[in-house]
């Protein structure tokens, strides 16, 4: 059962990770452009891949708390890896909630960023990965 559990904890993670790597490069591309119609293009394009991964971050919390409850308190007490990558994926939800925001901004034609921080934008999620990856892993502390 717990297999079957992390299976599919990291088939949604993945599915999640691959929108959230691609969103803020389309909001790239949105902040750059100067088309109207290239930018109603981008906002449906936008708009989709938010709505299309917001189940998966939904499931990929479900499938980790279940994980967590199996394994059961005295796990999440003894290991300090874990609290740090709950962090971090605390602040990646964040950073998915923020996306919408953003969304928003460009729906309303209102976003006042430029491409360059989208770019950086663009990297939080990345290196969040490394990092509970990393911890998930090696499981260093």
């Amino acid at each position: 059962m717990i297999l079957w559990l992390k299976a599919f904890h990291v088939i949604f993670m993945v599915a999640w990770f691959a929108g959230i790597f691609y969103l803020p490069r389309l909001f790239v591309y949105h902040a750059q452009n100067d088309n109207e119609n290239v930018s109603e293009q981008l906002k449906v394009m936008e708009r989709r891949l938010l709505y299309f991964v917001t189940p998966f971050a939904i499931l990929t919390l479900i499938f980790g708390l279940a994980l967590m409850w199996i394994y059961g308190a005295a796990w999440l007490k003894a290991s300090a890896w874990l609290h740090v990558k709950l962090v971090l994926v605390a602040l990646l939800y964040v950073y998915h909630g923020y996306c919408f925001k953003l969304l928003s901004d460009f729906k309303h034609n209102r976003n006042t960023r430029s491409h360059k921080f989208y770019r950086v934008f663009n990297e939080v999620p990345v290196l969040a990965l490394f990092a509970i990856i990393i911890l998930a892993v090696v499981k260093p502390f």
